[in-house]
């Protein structure tokens, strides 16, 4: 099963938006967008704050940003 994940953060004064489908196998949503925002973290040479996550239709913002403050995925 694939999931729909939109991610809504800002960097350097700009609002920025992306998105993509990604298979679940047998994680959890919020795992694999949080994976998901590690990846644009990485990418993006300047620091990004997370927004919004939106899964499938669901916000699954509070969920993303307690993996993050935990440290965990």
């Amino acid at each position: 099963m694939n999931v729909l994940i939109q991610i809504f953060y800002t960097t350097n004064d700009n609002s920025i938006f992306q998105r993509g489908n990604f298979p679940l196998k047998k994680r959890k949503p919020e795992n694999v967008a949080f994976e998901f925002w590690k990846l644009i973290k990485k990418d993006h040479p300047f620091e990004c704050k997370l927004e919004k996550v939106i899964v499938t239709g669901e916000d699954l913002t509070h969920l993303v940003k307690n993996l993050e403050k935990s440290g965990q995925g």
